[in-house]
């Protein structure tokens, strides 16, 4: 009997340090080390660049997806790969300026613990692209020559004097457009939440990630046209300067590009024409936008 006993306390003792261990484990956090590019990595386009890193706490069955970023914007999404610490023969894309305000991002997906995702941010890097910049110092060049004129002779005068005629067409005159409320965009039903008036065209619009930073890229709509593109929210507000129309109220909407770790994309705005500042939540997913009209007094 004194045998038995001895043997329920060692088995339960057993049992509990293994379930202490289990603990241990569950309650681990994952962590990714990005070891290259880094602070000395120079990346030359055309030229196809690899990703290194290693992890803790993350099975190598699991997968990362990595985002090239400058000045927390998304660049480009370099891809998801397989967590086994390599990854060679990623191209990057053709328009993408040089530049030392470089770093790549790299996020767990379907982690463990979906309230300790491991993601990791590079230092500033540089990335150098001769064609892309042989592109801009031409448009510099186009931008900075004088708009071309004609020479023509007065017909109504007997000398022989010369009049310079401006061969550039008359502007179109401008129609005032009705209001049109968006119904969709690319698929994606639009709801609209608010309507708001300032005083100027010209606003300012700070966006930050509402609730648990989880990974969120999105966009911003002004009209239909980007105004924000593939932005990676942060808890960190982000000033934008856009002009809206004076003519017509202006429908500006949140475009998600992926959903995050936590559902849908949650976005707080600042909106301000230096006067006044509103405040909101938009809210996104993949198969709806909210949406506010914005009208110039």
């Amino acid at each position: 009997m004194r045998q038995t006993h001895f043997l329920f306390l060692y088995l339960l003792s057993l049992l509990t340090a293994i379930s202490y261990g289990q603990d241990n484990i569950d309650n681990a956090t994952a962590v990714i080390n990005l070891t290259q590019p880094n602070s000395n990595t120079v990346w030359n386009i055309p030229n196809k660049v690899a990703l290194e890193w290693n992890t803790v706490h993350i099975d190598t069955s699991k997968t990362i997806r990595f985002f090239l970023v400058r000045n927390e914007m998304v660049v480009q999404e370099l891809g998801t790969f397989k967590n086994d610490g390599f990854e060679e023969g990623i191209e990057l894309a053709k328009n993408i300026g040089s530049g030392n305000r470089y770093q790549v991002v790299a996020i767990e997906l379907f982690p463990d613990n979906k309230f300790k995702i491991a993601k990791k941010v590079t230092p500033f890097f540089t990335i150098t692209n001769a064609a892309s910049d042989e592109r801009k110092k031409k448009q510099q060049l186009a931008n900075a020559n004088p708009v071309p004129v004609k020479k023509v002779k007065n017909k109504k005068n007997s000398s022989n004097t010369e009049t310079l005629v401006n061969i550039t067409p008359e502007p179109a005159p401008q129609i005032k457009k009705e209001p049109i409320l968006r119904e969709s965009f690319e698929g994606r039903k639009i709801s609209y939440t608010k309507k708001f008036e300032f005083d100027s065209e010209n606003i300012i619009v700070k966006i930050w990630d509402h609730g648990r930073q989880d990974g969120d890229i999105v966009s911003i709509y002004l009209n239909g046209v980007s105004v924000v593109s593939k932005y990676y929210l942060t808890y960190f507000k982000q000033a934008f300067n856009i002009k809206l129309n004076p003519d017509k109220p202006n429908d500006l909407f949140l475009y998600a590009h992926n959903l995050g770790s936590s559902p849908p994309n949650t976005v707080s705005l600042e909106i301000s024409d230096g006067k006044k500042a509103e405040n909101i939540i938009l809210n996104s997913d993949l198969q709806s936008c909210e949406a506010v009209l914005i009208s110039v007094k």
